[in-house]
This record gives structure tokens, sequence and C-alpha cells, in this order.
């Protein structure tokens, strides 16, 4: 009689074993490791800050972590900016940006990062129009073109929220096709609220301004808005035409804000990024809170806003240059 290949003892463990969990293959760490920093170059409370604060706590629901909303205003929003381009590239700092900072990529060309190579964006999420107003009283009648022809008749004083600002660069479209010359006479604010309030009280003449900045004064009829600068109508003020209706298509400017990260995250940490940042924002409580602020919600992926953003860059390099504009001494 033949003899086991193996011996009971021996096949009963083998069998035994058979029976025991594999181990389980190894993973990378969980994402997020820690709570997630969202850095807000501008105060609490503006435009930017309120889309970015939709978002992070969208993304704080789906990671089980609060997602730390860090506003860092100054320096024409570049002190955020650099303190993001400086973060460890780990996939756990998120950085609000807006037109500014394209314009920055040329108004400041000794920037402490390259805004071009520093970063990738996530998503741009969503836009908004800025409007051309008027106090009421200076000017209860008469339509954008009637505003032309006062500006090339005599100077104008015209509010922004700052050198580079959206507003300032409505500003210098407006001097381009009025023709209007030095006749537009830049006042620069720190912030488009305070600009607002001295158009309103007289002080100023008029403004290419962010819309829900100004959009109360319209409303208790202290302003008036000729046109809005996108390609159509605001559902807030359904009733003022746009700039291509009034007959200045070359007015066309839209602020807008984008959720952006460092070139240096892993390419898989960032196609997460991506995912999770394009359900916050497509989320329909989000969608509805920012479009009750006045944004239009874009939410595009990171491919598409890439394009979009360098386009807006090379648009707004070419005015920067042209126009000469100059950051603030």
């Amino acid at each position: 009689m033949s003899r086991p290949l193996f011996p009971r003892r021996i096949a009963f463990a083998l069998a035994a074993g058979s029976l025991l969990p594999l181990p389980a293959p190894a993973q990378g760490p969980a994402f997020p490791e820690r709570n997630p920093r969202y850095i807000v170059p501008f105060p609490p409370g503006g435009l930017t800050d309120i889309m970015a604060r939709l978002v992070a706590q969208k993304l704080g629901e789906g990671w089980g972590r609060p997602v730390v909303v860090d506003n860092r205003a100054g320096g024409n929003a570049m002190i955020g900016a650099d303190l993001a381009a400086k973060a460890e590239p780990d996939g756990h700092t998120l950085l609000a940006i807006t037109l500014t900072h394209a314009v920055n990529a040329t108004l400041f060309p000794n920037a402490p990062y390259d805004f071009r190579r520093a970063f990738v964006p996530i998503s741009v999420l969503g836009s908004l129009p800025l409007a051309v107003v008027v106090n009421t009283q200076a000017m209860p009648t008469g339509d954008l073109a009637a505003l032309v022809a006062r500006a090339r008749q005599r100077s104008l004083n015209v509010g922004s929220s700052g050198t580079g600002s959206p507003p300032h660069l409505g500003l210098e479209l407006f001097r381009r096709v009025s023709r209007a010359g030095d006749n537009i006479v830049h006042v620069p604010y720190r912030g488009g609220a305070p600009a607002v309030t001295d158009l309103a009280g007289g002080s100023l003449d008029m403004m290419v301004s962010n819309l829900p900045e100004c959009l109360a004064q319209i409303r208790g009829g202290r302003l008036r808005a000729l046109a809005v600068t996108s390609a159509e109508r605001h559902p807030l003020v359904p009733d003022v035409p746009t700039v291509r209706e009034a007959g200045l298509p070359e007015l066309e400017i839209t602020n807008w804000t984008a959720v952006i990260t460092q070139a240096a995250v892993p390419a898989a940490l960032r196609a997460r990024l991506e995912r999770d940042v394009l359900a916050a924002i497509h989320d329909a409580t989000t969608t509805r809170r920012a479009s009750e602020g006045g944004f239009q919600v874009l939410g595009w992926d990171s491919a598409r806003s890439a394009a979009f953003i360098r386009a807006e860059t090379d648009r707004w390099a070419t005015l920067v240059t042209e126009a000469g504009i100059k950051p603030d001494a």
C-alpha cells in the first residue's frame, strides 16, 4: 500500500490554513488625513468667500472632516496665494482665485510665486457679471449711450475696488469703448463696498461694479444700472439690458471664481479633488444658494477650467500692458 504524500497532521494544517483570510493588499493613507485648508485671499463675507464656504461645507460633509476656510486678505490677493504655493503639496490645501489672479500674473511680474506654473485648476466654480451704475440723482434718465456722450464731454470720477480688480478692468474697457481718454479718472478703493457707498452718496460719477455689491443700492433706488456686462440678462435684474443690447459689446466682462491647488500635488489626488469638488458645486443646495447670491454656477472640469484661465490670463495681459496699468504705490 502506498504511503500518503503528506503526513496527516501536515495535510490538516494546510487545509485549515486555507480558511484563514488573506492579508489585505497594501493601501495608501486615507484622504484627507487631517482637516484640509481652503485659503481665501479676500476678507470674510465677500463674493469669493461666500462661494468658497458653500463648497467647503459640502466637501467637509463628504470627507467626514471639516474644511477650514482660511481668509488671508491683502497684497492684491497675493498673500494668500503665496501661502498656498508654499504649502505641502499633499492635496490638503485649496486656493480660491478670481479674475484678479489672472491679472496679477502680468501686473506683478516679480510675485513670489509663478501663477502659471505653481498651480493647477480643479474647477471654475461660477461667474457673475458687473453692472454699469450711476448715481440716480446725478443721472435720473438716459442710457449707456448717454453716459458715453457725457464721458466725452467732461471728467468723470470712476471708483473701483482696487487696481487690477474686475471693476478696474471694466473701467478701462469703458475708457476704451467710450474713447473718453483722460476724462475717466480712476479712484481706487480698498474693496467694492466703500466705493459703492461713495457712488450712492454722490462722491463718484459711475462704477463698473460687481453686481451683488451694488444690488441693494439699485433696488433701493439710489443707483441706476444702465447695463450688465454679461452676454445675457441677469435674473436678479431682468429689466437691465446687457452691454451688447446697449450697443457696447466690447464692454463684456465677467468676474469668476475658481478653486486650484499646487501643481506638485500627485495626479491621483488631483483627480480625487476634482471629483469631490464637482460633486460639491453641483449639489442642488449649493447651486441654489450660489444662484441666490448672484452667481451663474459653472462647475467645469479641470481641463476646461485650465483652458479658460489660460485664455483669461492672456486676454487681460494685453489690456494691462496696452493701458499701462501699474500696481498702486
